[in-house]
C-alpha cells in the first residue's frame, strides 16, 4: 500500500481480510493440525486491538502481523501456536491488553512466547547501557526457555526489513546495521538459511544502494552467459544420474548480491573476476530414506568420474553436520569452462532443513526425546555467559557473536568422545568446553600425544588431552587465545573475582599510606596527583598495581605532597585535547578546527562541510572514508560529528549498540578538501615498472603520492601507495589507469 493511495474503510477491511484468508490458505496447505479456530480467534482479538492504528507507510497495523504470521507459516513451517503468537506478537506493548488477558483467552504457551517478545522490545535502560545490546540479551534469555520466541522475533525481523523503505534514512541504517550484526548471524545459526540470506541483501540494499543495484544490474546480464555454462556442466551429469534411476532435480543457485559484494571487498576484485559466482545443487529422492548417505556419496562418485576435483574443497556435512543442522556434501570441481565449480548435494530432507532450519527438523522428528542437539548446547552455553554477561554492552555484543559465527571443527576426548568447537579454538578452550575447574587448572595439552602449549590451535580430528595443576591460576594473557564464548565469559569472571581481591588489598595500601602520612582522603587532589604522577587513568586501576606490588608508594610520591600543590595536574585527565568544546575542537591527526551545531537535528541528512581553516566532522582513522563512499555519521560524546564508511567493522558495532547516536549523513558538493587513501598493486616485475607507475600518479592523473613501497621477488611484485585525492572517482580512476599497465594485474584500494 503505498503512501500516495488513499482506501475507503471498506476498500482496507477487503484488503486486510484477503491477507488474513492467504495465511489461512498458506495453513491449510502444511501437513500441521489444523487448529483454524484458534489461528481465527487471534487475528479477530489482534484487528480489534489495533484499531485506527497505522504504520509509518500508512497501512492499517494490522497488515503486519498478518504479513509476519505468513511468513512464520509459510517460510519456517510452524504451526498454530506460533502463528497465533505472530499475529498477537504487538498487542501487549502497543495496546492496553496485558499478557494475562492473553493467557486467559490463548492459553499459557502462546502468553508465553507473546510475553518473550515483548520482553525484547520493551524494558528500561540506565544513561551508560546500550538498548540494543540489552534488548539481545533479552531476546537470547527468551530463546532459552522457548526457541519460537526467536522464530517470530526474527520473521517480524524480516517484514521489517522488508518494509524499511518508509523510514527515515538514520532508522534504516541503525535497521539495517544492527541486522547484519545480529539477526543474520543468528538466523545462520539456527539454520534459517534462507532467511539469512535476505536479511543480509536488504541490510545491504540500504547501507550501499549504489553497489546493490550495480550488482544486482551485472547478474542480470550475465544471466544468459550463466545458463549456457550451466548446460554445458550439468548435462553429462544428468546423462549418468538418469542411467542410474536416481530421481532429482538439478539447478544453479547464484550467490547472494551481499556475498558477491563482500568477496569483491575481501579480494580487491571487481564483479567479473568472481569466478564461483554460482553454485550447483542436486537434491534428490533416496530410494530409502536409511541409505541418503550412501546415495550422497554415488552421485558425488558420478560427478568427480566427468570432473576433477579441487583437492581442499571436498565437505562431509552428512557424515558430521554442522552446530546448525545443515547436512550436505560439498565437492568442488573443475568445469568445462575452466572455472571451479561448487556442487551441493542434499537429499529431499536436508534440502528442507538447510533451507527452513530448525522448524524443518520438527517435521521429521520421530518417537520420543532426542538426544541432546547441537541447539540445546549452543542455548545451554548462552545461558551461562547470560548469568555472568560483559558489563560492557559492545563487548557482551562480540562475546555472542564469538558463537553466532562460529565454523565448527570436530576434537576428541582421550576417550573418543566426540566434541564440537569453533574454527581456530584452542587447547585451552577445548579445557572450558570440558569443564571451567579443567580450564581454571590447566598447564598444558597433549594434541595427538605431542605435548603443546594452551595456545596451540585446535584441527578436526585432533584427539586432546589436558594437564592440570592444583596450583595454577587463570592469567589475563589468557583472554589472547581463547575463541570460544564460554571459555571467554568465564575465564573474564575469574579473572574480575581475582582482580577485585588484588584492588582489595591494594586500596588497603593506598589508605594506610594516606593515614600515615596525615593526608584527608576525601581530598580528590590527592589521588589525582598519585594517578598522574603514575601515568594512570582510573583509582581501580591504580589499586590494582598497587595490590599486585606493580607500583609502590615510596619517597617520591611522598614529595609531591610537600610545598605548592602543582597547578593544572588534572589537565590530561579532564581534557587530553584543551581548548573549547564548541569553537576549538582540534583533535590528534585531524588538519582542520572542528566545530559541530550545539544542536544536530537527527531526523534530517547531516550536510558534511568543509573550509580552508575548518570542517563540521572528523574522519575516523579506522575507515578513512573519502566523498563517493556510502557513510553514516555517529555523534560522540563531545557532540561531534565522527563519519565512517558504513561498511566499516567499528561502525557495525555503533550501528547495533548505540542507534541513537547514528546519523544520516552526505558529503557537500562543494567540498574543496583533500583526503588521503591506500592503494595496494600487484603485477609482474620487469624493468621500469616502477617509473611508468608513478609517471601515471602524477603526470597523467594529477594526484600526489604520499607514500609508495614496492617489493619485489621472484618476477612478481607488491606495492602500497598512499595518495591524496579529492574523492572516490579519482581512485577509481587511477585504478584503471594503473591496470591498463601491461605489467599491472590488479589495482585496489584498501581500508
Amino acid at each position: 500500500m503505498s503512501d500516495t493511495t488513499i482506501y475507503t474503510e471498506q476498500q482496507e477491511d477487503a484488503m486486510i481480510e484477503q491477507e488474513f484468508q492467504g495465511l489461512l490458505i498458506e495453513y491449510l496447505n502444511s501437513n500441521h493440525r489444523k487448529k483454524v479456530d484458534i489461528i481465527e480467534r487471534a487475528y479477530r482479538f489482534a484487528k480489534e486491538a489495533h484499531h485506527g492504528i497505522r504504520r509509518r507507510s500508512g497501512e492499517p497495523y494490522i497488515l503486519h502481523p498478518i504479513a509476519v504470521a505468513r511468513i512464520v507459516c509459510e517460510e519456517m513451517g510452524l504451526g498454530s501456536t506460533s502463528i497465533c503468537s505472530a499475529l498477537l506478537h504487538d498487542v501487549v506493548e502497543d495496546t492496553e491488553y496485558t499478557v494475562e488477558d492473553i493467557e486467559n483467552m490463548f492459553g499459557r504457551k502462546i502468553a508465553m512466547i507473546v510475553s518473550g517478545l515483548t520482553k525484547i522490545s520493551g524494558g528500561i535502560f540506565g544513561d551508560q547501557a546500550s538498548a540494543q545490546a540489552e534488548n539481545f540479551r533479552k531476546l537470547l534469555l527468551t530463546m532459552s526457555e522457548d526457541i519460537r520466541v526467536i522464530l517470530v522475533k526474527m520473521a517480524d525481523r524480516l517484514h521489517n526489513m522488508r518494509t524499511l523503505g518508509s523510514m527515515l534514512p538514520s532508522k534504516q541504517y541503525k535497521i539495517a546495521g544492527e541486522t547484519l550484526y545480529i539477526y543474520a548471524p543468528l538466523a545462520h545459526r539456527l539454520g534459517l538459511f534462507a532467511i539469512k540470506t535476505e536479511l543480509e541483501d536488504l541490510s545491504f540494499k540500504y547501507e550501499h544502494p549504489e553497489a546493490y543495484v550495480e550488482i544486482q544490474n551485472k547478474i542480470a546480464s550475465s544471466e544468459e552467459h550463466r545458463q549456457k555454462v550451466f548446460q554445458d556442466f550439468s548435462a553429462p551429469i544428468t546423462e549418468k544420474l538418469h542411467e542410474m534411476g536416481v530421481n532429482f532435480e538439478m539447478k544453479a543457485r547464484v550467490k547472494s548480491i551481499y556475498s558477491i559484494w563482500n568477496k569483491m571487498q575481501s579480494k580487491n576484485i571487481p564483479f567479473e573476476e568472481v569466478y564461483d559466482l554460482y553454485a550447483v545443487r542436486i537434491i534428490f529422492d533416496p530410494q530409502h530414506e536409511e541409505n541418503e548417505k550412501t546415495e550422497c556419496f554415488s552421485i558425488y562418485s558420478v560427478i568427480t568420474d566427468i570432473y576433477k576435483v579441487h583437492p581442499e574443497r571436498t565437505r562431509d556435512w552428512v557424515s558430521h553436520p554442522k552446530a546448525n543442522g545443515y547436512r550436505a556434501l560439498h565437492v568442488t570441481v573443475m568445469g568445462p569452462d575452466g572455472n571451479w565449480t561448487e556442487v551441493q548435494i542434499r537429499s529431499r530432507k536436508m534440502d528442507e532443513i538447510a533451507e527452513r532450519g530448525f522448524a524443518a527438523h520438527w517435521k521429521y522428528k520421530v518417537g520420543g526425546a532426542d538426544e541432546e542437539s547441537e541447539l540445546d548446547i549452543w542455548l545451554k552455553t548462552i545461558k551461562e555467559i547470560l548469568e555472568n554477561p560483559e558489563p560492557n554492552a559492545l563487548d557482551f555484543l562480540d562475546t555472542i557473536k564469538l558463537n553466532l559465527f562460529a565454523s565448527e571443527i570436530f576434537v576428541f576426548t582421550p576417550k573418543g568422545e566426540l566434541k564440537t568447537l569453533p574454527k581456530d579454538a584452542t587447547a585451552l578452550d577445548f579445557a572450558f568446553i570440558l569443564h571451567s575447574d579443567l580450564g581454571y587448572h590447566c598447564i598444558a595439552a597433549k594434541v595427538n600425544h605431542k605435548l603443546v602449549p594452551l595456545s596451540q590451535k585446535l584441527q578436526s580430528g585432533d584427539q586432546v588431552e589436558i594437564l592440570t595443576s592444583k596450583s595454577q591460576t587463570p592469567k589475563p594473557e589468557w583472554v589472547n587465545f581463547v575463541t570460544t564464548a564460554k571459555a571467554k565469559t568465564q575465564l573474564q569472571v575469574a579473572l574480575r573475582k581475582e582482580r577485585k581481591t588484588i584492588a582489595a588489598k591494594g586500596e588497603a595500601i593506598y589508605n594506610k599510606f594516606l593515614t600515615e602520612n596525615s593526608l584527608v582522603s576525601k581530598d580528590l587532589s590527592i589521588i589525582d596527583k598519585i594517578l598522574n604522577f603514575f601515568d594512570i587513568d582510573k583509582k581501580e586501576e591504580l589499586f590494582y598495581q598497587l595490590g599486585k606490588g606493580d607500583i609502590v608508594l615510596d619517597d617520591n610520591v611522598k614529595k609531591l605532597f610537600k610545598g605548592n600543590k602543582n597547578k593544572n595536574v588534572l589537565m590530561r585527565l579532564l581534557n587530553p585535547f584543551g581548548g573549547n568544546k564548541s569553537t576549538d575542537k582540534k583533535k590528534a591527526g585531524d588538519e582542520k578546527i572542528v566545530t559541530t551545531p550545539e544542536k544536530i537535528d537527527k531526523k534530517a541528512t547531516y550536510i558534511l562541510q568543509s573550509s580552508e581553516t575548518e570542517r563540521n566532522y572528523i574522519i575516523d582513522t579506522c575507515c578513512n572514508p573519502i566523498p563517493g563512499d556510502d557513510v553514516l555519521g555517529y555523534i560522540n560524546d563531545n557532540g561531534d560529528v565522527v563519519v565512517h564508511q558504513q561498511s566499516c567493522e567499528t561502525a557495525m558495532r555503533l550501528k547495533s549498540s548505540f542507534g541513537p547516536r547514528v546519523i544520516s549523513v552526505k558529503w557537500d558538493k562543494r567540498l574543496h578538501e583533500s583526503f588521503r587513501a591506500e592503494i595496494e598493486i600487484n603485477g609482474i616485475d620487469g624493468i621500469g615498472v616502477l617509473n611508468r607507475i608513478t609517471h601515471i600518479i602524477s603526470d597523467n592523473m594529477a594526484v600526489n603520492i604520499r607514500k609508495l613501497s614496492i617489493n619485489a621477488e621472484e618476477g612478481v611484485f607488491h606495492g602500497a601507495l598512499e595518495v591524496v585525492v579529492h574523492d572516490a572517482r579519482d581512485i577509481e580512476k587511477l585504478c584503471n589507469q594503473l591496470k591498463k599497465l601491461e605489467e599491472v594485474k590488479s589495482a585496489a584500494r584498501i581500508n
